[in-house]
């Protein structure tokens, strides 16, 4: 291929791409039709005469490609989920919280953090998308997924012409936003087509994640961003940051707003509730976010969502439905709840037949019954509310009944607070399996194939009654139950073994004690220390700790006080089980707050093992090379961070030389 014909290629993607940000993005555009034609037509027959097509050029963008399935993608770094408030005074609340602790550093710190500074943004209501983008090229782009991996819809988002495929930036940048399908275009393609779409938050969802490219072309479209992440470039503010994106040409939505003070927040929020209805975009709510990044450094992050940031939700839309039967449930603690189940309702392109109603006050106070033309709510994707009757006057209704007896084990109801309660902790179905199915999960005690199937399995067939049981099983006990062979019933029993050495915070998780989740686990083990020390804990230390309140304190004295729990924790303890004390006398600082990087694969150690030892010698795991980088190990198939510690000059420990290193942090 002749040089000056990749030259002008290059030359020609470089003019249109340009041309396309002022049409689509900046909605100016500065050539006629024609002209744009004429341009692309020559790049077009450019390609074909040469047979060199950058991925990226804008030939590639139409649509098309039918893909065989979504393969998985792995973030640089960990996408966290939006905390909501639904009123002013759970907003309040949030910046209450916030002050608090910048002022609590403030007094630890001679840096001192500025004045508290929010920036509000619209919530869209679409498909959350993180594009990475390295040496100035779109390199992938995938959906949010669980935060730490997504799918990879890279060539679905080629077709948002919105999206540049180059930007100035050469740095590894992720960056987040939301693809959108426009309230037009919604319109527009419900009458050309047969089957219309039902509202614009799914059409967007399902277009990104359908596997027929030219479907997803089809939906026209846009995507907004306002979030970055990187360890490379520094911003002193969030507004920065959108000044940044749009820099590099990527859409920005044209509303933001810096405000200091609660009251002016709440002014916003109602202004953005009316004018929310005169946009072309779907959306939710507003994003109130801290300005400055420092103090957002500062805050961190819960094990959800970040301290720095808070979504304000408008009132969900309301539906009106039957209720056709109430069934009683009963939980992992003995509470035994109502479910209603519902007419069928279309709700926001999601068929609803079951509603929450929180205890049987709740049903005596919405004067709900069987038959009753009801209203519910769905609110964040998760089951819907029943929030009253149409109609109390109805006819042809029936009153719900009270359970005076467990409707599994058939134990008598007892009343505790607003709540009934099944008492009976030792042989009551549910109760048992839920509790067995949150002890083995990954993040308690991580007890593969131990499913919910199976646990029903033992209780059932070996009539296990109390967690500890698990600890006792063998395998003349499994091998002859249904679907266990010889394979599947060693790596259980293995499974089992193995997490007899668990860490403390796993344990604190694992043996379910009221309001105490992964994070407050964590903060638990980090206090304490060791479980005998928790376990003799007063209600005064525990409210010392950040984000435990009185209710949660007083929940966990009681859960170590009652006997019952005692002795069950005594005899599970005796069954062999080792937790890791952490022990910050022990640890080292011979890593002295390095910063580092980890890429590729090191034999014989897993990541996480390795994260442990770097944390333990007082080193940071960061994600992605820069500048600030310290150290590069690098194992087998290392990718662009050996090549990128090499540009920039950061040591590089591989082979010998890493396993001597981490050998090293073993013995200190």
């Amino acid at each position: 291929m002749d040089n000056i014909d990749k030259i002008k290629i290059d030359e020609l993607i470089d003019k249109i791409n340009e041309l396309n940000y002022h049409y689509y993005t900046l909605d100016n555009p500065t050539v006629s039709d024609g002209e744009y034609d004429k341009l692309y037509d020559e790049l077009l027959n450019l390609e074909k005469k040469t047979g060199y097509v950058n991925e990226f050029s804008p030939t590639q963008r139409v649509g098309g490609a039918i893909l065989d399935k979504f393969e998985k993608h792995f973030h640089i770094t960990r996408l966290y989920s939006q905390d909501k408030s639904q009123n002013y005074t759970q907003l309040k609340d949030w910046i209450i919280r916030t002050k608090k602790l910048r002022d609590q550093y403030n007094k630890t710190h001679e840096d001192k953090l500025e004045e508290l500074e929010f920036i509000t943004e619209y919530k869209f209501d679409g498909l959350t998308i993180n594009l990475t983008y390295e040496d100035g090229l779109l390199k992938t782009a995938a959906t949010r997924g669980d935060g730490i991996s997504g799918e990879d819809v890279t060539k679905q988002v080629l077709t948002i012409p919105t999206i540049p495929t180059k930007i100035k930036e050469k740095s590894l940048l992720e960056i987040q936003g939301e693809a959108v399908m426009p309230l037009s275009s919604l319109k527009k393609y419900n009458e050309e087509n047969e089957i219309p779409l039902k509202n614009a938050r799914n059409a967007a969802a399902g277009a990104i994640r359908n596997l027929d490219t030219s479907q997803t072309k089809k939906r026209n479209l846009k995507a907004y961003f306002y979030q970055i992440s990187t360890n490379n470039l520094d911003f002193k503010t969030e507004e920065e940051k959108l000044e940044f994106l749009k820099e590099q040409k990527l859409p920005v939505y044209p509303y933001k707003k810096v405000i200091k003070k609660f009251d002016d927040i709440v002014k916003e929020i109602d202004f953005i509730k009316e004018e929310r209805h005169h946009i072309d975009v779907l959306t939710d709510g507003v994003v109130i976010k801290v300005n400055d990044v420092k103090t957002q450094e500062v805050l961190g992050y819960t094990n959800k969502f970040p301290r720095w940031s808070i979504a304000y939700k408008y009132d969900p839309e309301e539906y009106t439905t039957t209720l056709l039967d109430v069934v009683w449930n009963v939980g992992r603690s003995g509470k035994v709840t109502p479910l209603a189940i519902l007419e069928p309702v279309d709700f926001s392109g999601v068929t609803v037949q079951r509603a929450t109603l929180n205890n049987y006050d709740d049903i005596l106070r919405k004067k709900v019954k069987i038959g009753s033309k009801v209203f519910i709510r769905r609110s964040n994707d998760v089951i819907p509310e029943i929030l009253g009757v149409v109609d109390e006057n109805q006819e042809n209704t029936k009153e719900i009944e009270k359970p005076d007896k467990c409707p599994y084990c058939h134990s008598e109801l007892i009343e505790g607070n607003v709540h009934i309660y099944c008492p009976n902790s030792i042989s009551c179905t549910p109760q048992l399996k839920a509790r067995m199915v949150h002890f083995a999960s990954r993040d308690a005690m991580d007890i593969e194939g131990l499913s919910e199937k199976t646990i029903e399995l033992f209780i059932n067939k070996l009539g296990i009654k109390e967690i500890y049981d698990l600890y006792d099983l063998s395998y003349d006990d499994l091998i002859n139950l249904e679907s266990f062979k010889e394979k599947k019933t060693n790596n259980l029993l293995n499974a089992i073994e193995n997490s007899k050495s668990c860490e403390l915070n796993h344990f604190i998780h694992a043996i379910g004690i009221p309001n105490v989740g992964i994070k407050t686990a964590r903060d638990l083990a980090e206090k304490y220390k060791s479980f005998d020390k928790l376990r003799e804990t007063k209600q005064d230390d525990l409210i010392e700790i950040e984000d435990i309140g009185e209710k949660t304190a007083e929940d966990i004295v009681d859960f170590f006080n009652d006997s019952n729990i005692k002795k069950s924790l005594d005899i599970l303890l005796s069954k062999g089980i080792k937790i890791k004390a952490i022990d910050t006398s022990e640890k080292s600082n011979s890593l002295d707050g390095m910063k580092i990087v980890i890429t590729g694969t090191i034999e014989n150690y897993k990541r996480n093992d390795i994260k442990n030892l770097i944390i333990e010698n007082n080193g940071d795991v960061t994600s992605s090379v820069s500048k600030n980088t310290d150290l590069v190990l690098c194992g087998e198939k290392p990718g662009s961070k050996k090549e990128k510690a090499e540009k920039l000059g950061v040591k590089i420990l591989e082979n010998q030389e890493l396993f001597e290193f981490l050998k090293k942090l073993e013995e200190e």
